[in-house]
C-alpha cells in the first residue's frame, strides 16, 4: 500500500505543477511498466474521489486544468478511468521478439485503468537503423542464436530498446495533438532499484524519462504491490497475473523450445543477470543500509545463506560488485525518481564517489578467496 500511495500522490503533484497534459508510458505488460501503470490508477483513483467530494476545490480545479477542461465549469471526472483516459497514454511498442502473452497484458491493463492504449511494432525503425548500419559499414550483425558474437546480440538487444525511448518522446509530444487537445506528456520511466544497481538496463532506454515513480523500489515490493491492487481492486485482476509471470526483456528471438506459457518468451531477465531478483534484493540493502563493500557483504551472506558453500557465496558476491562496477556509469543519468526506501540507489545529485571503478576488486576479492580457503571443504562441495 504504501509503494503504491505514496509515488501515486507525488505523481499527482508533478503533474498538477507542471502544466503538462498527462503521461506517457511505454507499457511493456512487465511487472515495472504495469506497476508505474498502476501507480497512476491509483493515482486517478485519489484524485477523483476527492474532486467529486468536493467540485469547487483545489484538488478539484487542478483536475480541470490538467484534464484542459472548462476551468469556469463544476465538471469533474465520473470515474478513476474516466480520468485514466484524459491523463496516462500508453503504448505496447512490440517487434518480432515480443510475445502476444506481454501485449495482451499491456492491453488488459490499459483497459482497466482507462488508458489511450496503442499496440505498435517498432520493426520499421529497427530495421531501418540497421540499413544505415550496413551500408556505412558493410557488416550486418547477427544475434548470438544466428551465429552472431556477444557484441551483436548486445547491440541488437540495445537497438531496440532505445528506439522505443525515442518513440516515447515523439509520442509524449504529439498524441495530444492527435487526439485534438493541447498541452504535452511527462514520459514515466519504469526501471526498479534492482536494475538500476546490477545495471541491467540499457543506458538511454525507456529507463530513461522524465520521472519515474518505481526508482528507488525492489521488484520484490513491486510484486507485493500488484498483488495487493488485485486484490483490493478487482477490476485489476490481471495485475496478480503480471506479478506472477517471470521477467523478460523479449529484445531475443524467441525459442519456442525452451519458451514457457508464463513468460511468453525464451529469455528471462534473471538467467540474462545470472542471479535472481531476491539476491539482488539481499546485495542492495546490504551494499546501502549496512555500507557493506565486498569483503563484509561476503561474509554477512556466509551466516545468512549458510544453505550454500562459502565458494559459491564468493562467486555470487563477485558477480554482483563486478557488474555493480561495471555499469556505474548507468547511474550519473539515471531518471529523477521517488525515493522513499532505504536501500534505494544513490541520488545523483549528492553522490560524489566515483563512478569508475576497478571492475577486478584486486584486493578485496583476493580476501575473500583467503577467507574461503580457510573453511573446510562439505561434502556438498564434493559433490557439486
Amino acid at each position: 500500500e504504501e509503494c503504491c500511495l505514496g509515488p501515486a500522490c507525488w505523481l499527482w503533484d508533478f503533474l498538477r505543477r507542471s502544466g503538462a497534459a498527462g503521461f506517457f508510458l511505454p507499457l511493456s505488460g512487465g511487472a515495472d511498466s504495469s506497476s508505474v501503470a498502476a501507480i497512476v490508477a491509483v493515482m486517478c483513483i485519489l484524485v477523483t474521489k476527492a474532486a467529486r467530494d468536493d467540485p469547487e476545490g483545489n484538488v478539484a480545479q487542478d483536475c480541470r486544468r490538467v484534464c484542459r477542461q472548462d476551468e469556469n465549469s463544476l465538471w469533474v471526472p465520473s470515474t478513476p478511468q474516466e480520468m485514466g483516459n484524459h491523463v496516462l497514454h500508453t503504448t505496447f511498442m512490440g517487434t518480432d521478439n515480443s510475445s502476444e502473452v506481454t501485449k495482451s497484458r499491456a492491453k488488459r491493463l490499459g483497459d482497466a485503468i482507462g488508458s489511450y492504449h496503442l499496440s505498435i511494432k517498432i520493426d520499421l525503425m529497427v530495421s531501418a537503423v540497421l540499413q544505415v548500419f550496413q551500408l556505412a559499414t558493410g557488416h550486418m550483425p547477427r544475434f548470438l542464436s544466428r551465429g552472431g558474437t556477444m557484441s551483436e546480440d548486445l547491440a541488437l538487444q540495445n537497438i531496440q530498446a532505445r528506439l522505443r525511448m525515442v518513440t516515447a518522446y515523439l509520442m509524449a509530444q504529439l498524441l495530444p495533438w492527435v487526439r485534438g487537445r493541447s498541452g504535452f506528456l511527462l514520459v514515466l520511466g519504469s526501471a526498479n532499484v534492482d536494475e538500476g544497481l546490477r545495471g541491467y538496463m540499457t543506458k538511454y532506454d525507456c529507463s530513461s524519462a522524465d520521472l519515474n515513480p518505481i526508482g528507488a523500489i525492489s521488484k520484490g515490493d513491486l510484486k507485493r504491490m500488484l498483488l495487493f491492487l488485485s486484490k483490493k481492486y478487482p477490476d485489476f485482476d490481471v495485475l496478480a497475473e503480471i506479478a506472477n509471470a517471470p521477467p523478460t526483456a523479449e529484445l531475443r528471438p524467441i525459442d519456442a523450445a525452451t519458451a514457457t506459457a508464463e513468460a511468453g518468451h525464451s529469455q528471462t531477465d534473471e538467467d540474462d543477470m545470472g542471479m535472481t531478483y531476491e539476491e539482488l534484493g539481499y546485495f542492495g540493502r546490504l551494499r546501502k543500509i549496512s555500507r557493506c563493500g565486498p569483503v563484509s557483504m561476503f561474509r554477512k551472506l556466509l551466516v545468512t545463506w549458510n544453505h550454500l558453500s562459502p565458494s559459491e557465496v564468493a562467486s555470487k558476491v563477485k558477480r554482483f560488485f563486478y557488474y555493480y562496477s561495471l555499469n556505474r556509469h548507468k547511474m550519473t543519468t539515471i531518471t529523477p525518481a521517488y525515493h522513499a526506501e532505504a536501500y534505494s540507489p544513490d541520488d545523483n545529485r549528492f553522490d560524489l564517489r566515483q563512478f569508475l571503478y576497478n571492475t577486478k576488486w584486486t584486493r578485496q576479492f583476493a580476501v575473500i578467496d583467503d577467507i574461503v580457503s580457510e573453511h573446510p571443504e562439505t561434502d556438498k562441495d564434493k559433490n557439486d
